[in-house]
């Protein structure tokens, strides 16, 4: 039996980023952002006439900001473009590309490296739920994130592709993952 990965002497989650990865490098980063207890912050879904395929989010104040922060990214991240982005209930989706002058990297490449921590996916997420946090605040709102959030290095063009269509087409799938009923997913 392995003993526990513990930090200052205390239980530790082990990290679910790459090892070795640059984060910060030139690449198409998949994210996904999940509210605490995957509560429903960020609105209701919508779907109108019964079409599941029509279905949107109808987005609170909470929801709202998130779109704006997420809108937002580019100016206190120069080198991040946005691009296929969904706003779900309880989570949020989105596809950043990171396109630095100083990389020599071709997009979407996969190149295993460590580099400097501050213009990194991880800061640029952290700036991102920070913003949307103080706001709730500011508004007295009920609002948490979920600590962590998911991502997955784009390596390739299709698999851009598959990833741009699973974001987009989300909202239709809500009924399929949700039972309503219980909040729960299946």
């Amino acid at each position: 039996m392995t003993e526990p990965i513990l930090y200052q002497g205390k239980y530790r989650v082990a990290s679910a980023r790459l090892p070795g990865y640059d984060y910060g490098q030139r690449g198409a980063y998949f994210v996904t952002i999940c509210t605490a207890e995957r509560q429903p912050y960020f609105g209701s879904m919508e779907v109108p006439a019964g079409d599941w395929d029509a279905a949107f989010v109808r987005p609170s104040m909470v929801g709202q900001r998130v779109r704006e922060g997420w809108d937002a990214i580019p100016t206190f991240a120069s080198f991040v473009t946005l691009d296929a982005f969904v706003l779900m209930p309880d989570h949020v989706h989105g596809v950043l590309l990171f396109d630095k002058a100083e990389d020599l990297i071709p997009s979407l490449s996969y190149e295993n490296r460590f580099g400097p921590q501050h213009a990194n996916l991880a800061a640029v997420l952290r700036g991102f739920k920070a913003g949307v946090s103080s706001f709730a605040r500011a508004q007295q709102m009920p609002f948490a994130w979920q600590p962590r959030f998911y991502d997955r290095i784009v390596r390739s063009e299709s698999e851009l592709t598959r990833i741009r269509d699973y974001i987009l087409t989300n909202p239709s799938r809500w009924q399929h993952e949700w039972d309503n009923g219980e909040g729960l997913y299946r």
